[in-house]
């Protein structure tokens, strides 16, 4: 049960990322700085909890450059990508093309890891594309925005948040979780910095980006984790599923969003999709 409601938590977390950015907009930010200062405050949070927890030695020399890969090429570009997602197209379509991540984990698992691309995986793929095709071609509502630029956004965010679940298979089996996130946020941060244009910043707009950091950052990803150590895989990755039901909800409640009716079946689809490439898999012990 514990693991359970962590998971739920961190599902909640993780949906209040498109109201605090969405936000942080109004405030007059843009898109690559709220990802910066997200993935250098957390980053520094994540090194903090490291030290008191003595998480931080590097097992093998070659981890560092895989480490910093994947600092730019995964979360840098996850990050910054779900932020235009948000800004170009609203908030339930970009948490919706984000749950494209588990057919691009298919796929890249085809290609990377030589995994087996069955009937199944094969079934995912074909429901996310038929799905993200609704969405682009019905998905229009009130306060969402369908165009090329919000459909590529958020389909390369969901890229990129597949890339969190590739690296993972290899080092959660060596690593505690607040160690990768310690190496690769700051990583991310830096790879963000040049295209960053800072601009003035109220009192409301740090408050949002300490909430956007601390709670569905640092916290979110904690929370998930401890939990995934105590429940199955297959089980954490379905109760996170509710994070784009939770996310539309909160859209809708505060920036009066509406997917189409098209676009709500899309939705439907892309996240049954998600839900059908899990599978069942033992726990990972990190310590």
């Amino acid at each position: 049960m514990a693991g359970s409601v962590l998971i739920l938590v961190a599902a909640f977390l993780w949906a209040l990322i498109g109201v605090f950015t969405a936000q942080l907009f109004v405030e007059g930010m843009a898109p690559m700085e709220i990802a910066f200062w997200r993935a250098l405050l957390a980053g520094g949070l994540f090194i903090g909890h490291g030290l008191l927890g003595r998480h931080l030695r590097l097992r093998r020399g070659g981890d560092a450059l895989w480490f910093g890969l994947f600092g730019v090429f995964g979360v840098a570009l996850f990050f910054s990508a779900f932020n235009f997602a948000i800004e170009t197209g609203g908030i339930s379509l970009a948490v919706v093309l984000l749950y494209t991540a588990p057919a691009f984990v298919a796929l890249l698992a085809w290609l990377i890891l030589g995994e087996s691309l069955g009937p199944k995986k094969v079934g995912a793929v074909a429901l996310v594309i038929a799905g993200v095709t609704l969405v682009a071609f019905g998905g229009g509502g009130s306060g969402v925005s369908v165009s090329a630029a919000s459909l590529a956004w958020g389909l390369t965010a969901g890229l990129g948040y597949a890339s969190f679940y590739i690296f993972g298979k290899f080092y959660l089996l060596h690593y505690h979780p607040v160690a990768i996130y310690a190496y690769v946020l700051p990583v991310a941060a830096l790879a963000i910095l040049p295209f960053v244009e800072f601009s003035p910043k109220s009192t409301t707009a740090w408050a949002l980006i300490a909430v956007l950091t601390l709670l569905s950052t640092y916290l979110a990803y904690l929370v998930y984790y401890l939990g995934l150590r105590n429940i199955e895989a297959s089980k954490a990755s379905l109760l996170a599923s509710t994070e784009p039901v939770m996310a539309a909800t909160f859209a809708a409640i505060f920036f009066g969003e509406r997917l189409g009716m098209w676009g709500i079946i899309g939705a439907a689809m892309v996240v049954a999709a998600s839900l059908l490439v899990v599978r069942r898999r033992r726990r990972v012990k990190v310590d």
